[in-house]
């Protein structure tokens, strides 16, 4: 069954959410551990910073996959 588009959204929210809860969670129990001592609200700061790298990344990693798809059945005999 496909997934629809409304599901998609709400998958790719969740897992940014998810994601931006656990970045922050890790910054605050692995900082110490380094000597790195930040406040809550850094933390967040950072936690965001993290998370749209984050889906820099994976945006471009998807479009990069994409275009050796389209690149790959260009090349197939039809």
């Amino acid at each position: 069954m496909k997934q629809s588009r409304l599901m998609s959204l709400v998958e790719a929210v969740a897992n940014v959410m998810v994601g931006y809860g656990v970045a922050v969670i890790t910054q605050i129990l692995i900082f110490p551990i380094f000597g790195l001592h930040t406040t809550l609200a850094q933390n967040l700061k950072m936690g965001a910073i993290f998370t749209v790298v984050s889906i820099a990344r994976s945006f471009a990693l998807r479009r990069v996959f994409e275009a050796l798809r389209v690149a790959s059945a260009k090349r197939r005999p039809q």
